[in-house]
């Protein structure tokens, strides 16, 4: 099959971190076989993290509530437009996309007895595992029908726009002076980790000697940012105002990167930025970032308990017996925060901070008060 494809459809309708981790799929692809043309299927307002990735020919958007006619309009463009659709996800649009688009279709579906008119639509099936395997991994193994090698590291890309947007918005990123990236606002409120917390760990880089740069998504509480960068005035205030693609270019040139378990995390961490991760009620086997030049034939980088590092991510685990829960939230919905993240001490964190940096050659070693 090799040899005969010309063109191939990759359907990742979810998440922002979810489409990033679908990029190695498009990478080995292009690796194998550069004369292809690959395409992604992404929910609209996910896409702007594939901006200026060379990999992908086009990309094609859904509203995640699709009017009729505009889906129908959608599923007419995409009708056996492809020689092979793969479907990352286990789920029925996007199995039914894939099955719509490619001529020969393969995807992940979970092993139920549910499924079994989507094992009808799908040429080959991949047995879907949510708990022992990790996404980058799981994605990699819709190339074992086509023959491909796997390589596992997401791609992060920007164009020379997104520099010079990021240089006008902090001048300061051309001097020798080391600066550090907070990602303060996740998407969610059960990631975020507390103001003091941010605060604190803030003013301890920039007493030795870092420039500080918060960004962030603008949160509908935004107080919470608010307060952070009032208890950080010499901070450069980024939160919201750079797009995806214009952040990586700043997580490039960084020393070192704090952050929760967003998007943003899965690409500093493939970036190969030193990087420390907070992670509260996720399970880091499944969503741990994947750090650049991991082993691609890995099941994940990651055990599922306990603080850990593997190669330029350090992951932090938040406190408590019942850590990772696996929940949204100890009150179960997005909006509730996590008490493990809540209790997660800034003196780990500074502690782990401070190993990275001397480990990058910065040393800011003095003692940390808790």
């Amino acid at each position: 099959m090799n040899r005969d494809l010309q063109s191939v459809l990759v359907v990742c309708t979810r998440r922002i971190g979810d489409v990033l981790l679908a990029t190695p799929v498009i990478r080995s692809l292009r690796a194998a076989l550069p004369h292809v043309m690959v395409d992604m299927l992404v929910f609209e307002g996910t896409e702007g993290v594939l901006s200026g990735n060379r990999d992908i020919r086009r990309v094609w958007t859904i509203a995640e509530r699709p009017a009729i006619w505009s889906h129908l309009a959608l599923l007419r463009s995409l009708w056996r437009r492809y020689d092979v659709a793969l479907s990352v996800l286990a789920g029925d649009r996007p199995t039914f996309h894939a099955w719509v688009a490619g001529r020969y279709c393969v995807g992940t579906l979970l092993p139920d007895k549910k499924s079994w008119w989507k094992r009808r639509l799908l040429n080959r099936w991949i047995p879907f595992d949510n708990l022992h395997t990790h996404t980058v991994a799981m994605n990699l193994r819709l190339l074992t029908p086509l023959d491909i090698a796997p390589l596992g590291t997401p791609v992060v890309s920007w164009t020379d726009e997104d520099a010079r947007s990021v240089h006008a918005l902090f001048p300061d990123i051309r001097s020798a002076q080391p600066y550090a990236v907070l990602h303060v606002s996740p998407k969610f409120a059960y990631k975020t980790w507390t103001v003091d917390g941010w605060v604190a760990l803030g003013r301890w880089l920039v007493d030795r000697g870092l420039i500080v740069a918060v960004t962030g998504v603008e949160s509908a509480e935004q107080s919470y940012c608010d307060q952070i960068i009032q208890g950080l005035p010499k901070a450069v205030n980024l939160i919201g105002r750079v797009t995806l693609p214009a952040l990586g270019y700043l997580l490039s040139r960084a020393a070192l990167y704090v952050g929760t378990d967003t998007a943003v995390s899965h690409m500093v961490a493939a970036i190969g930025v030193p990087s420390v991760v907070l992670f509260g009620p996720s399970n880091p086997v499944k969503w741990g970032p994947w750090p650049k030049d991991f082993p691609s034939d890995a099941q994940s980088p990651w055990r599922k308990q306990g603080s850990q590092r593997q190669g330029n991510v350090l992951l932090l685990q938040g406190e408590g017996e019942c850590v990772p829960c696996l929940a949204e939230g100890c009150d179960r919905h997005i909006n509730s925060l996590s008490d493990c993240l809540q209790r997660l001490s800034v003196h780990r964190v500074i502690q782990a901070a401070d190993t990275m940096l001397q480990e990058r050659g910065i040393n800011v070693a003095v003692p940390i008060s808790s």
